[in-house]
């Protein structure tokens, strides 16, 4: 009974992200919310876990969050100035890529063990999993949602909404 409350609360968090742009939460909301339910549904987490496991995932994401918003502020920087970089430029941009890649295994070290302490390994493992799986199906479903919106595209070829 708990897998299905589970399941159905990520099924409808991830309908929520469908309907945002008609709802007034931002889009980055709905996207922690559904992470939230397809963390907590995969990784079957009792309450007790929960509530030790939250407060350090929350830690853990932040971190990362704020490293890999340097990250993106690089790589705009690069991308848009790629042509007229010397080859200096060039070299510290890719000195600083491998540094900020580093610092993100850092924070994952970081966490790793205090992840152990509060789940067993194999949820630590299916956590790592389901970081991955989360990326990939949120990936999928903006491309989705992406492809039904292209103009040109005969509604009788849509996918039905």
């Amino acid at each position: 009974m708990k897998k299905i409350i589970f399941s159905l609360i990520a099924i409808l968090l991830f309908t929520t992200l469908l309907s945002s742009a008609q709802n007034k939460r931002p889009v980055r909301e709905n996207v922690e919310a559904m992470k939230i339910g397809f963390i907590t549904d995969r990784l079957d987490l009792s309450p007790e876990e929960a509530q030790k496991f939250w407060p350090i995932y929350n830690q853990y994401s932040s971190e990362l969050d704020k490293m890999r918003k340097s990250r993106r502020e690089n790589m705009k920087d690069a991308r848009e100035n790629m042509d007229e970089m010397t080859d200096a430029e060039a070299e510290k941009f890719i000195d600083d890529e491998i540094l900020l890649r580093q610092e993100e295994l850092d924070i994952q070290k970081k966490y790793h063990p205090q992840f152990k302490k509060v789940l067993s390994v194999k949820k630590v493992a299916k956590l790592y999993r389901s970081e991955e799986d989360f990326k990939r199906r949120l990936l999928e479903m903006l491309q989705n949602k992406r492809e039904n919106r292209q103009p040109g595209i005969d509604k009788e070829h849509r996918r039905p909404e």
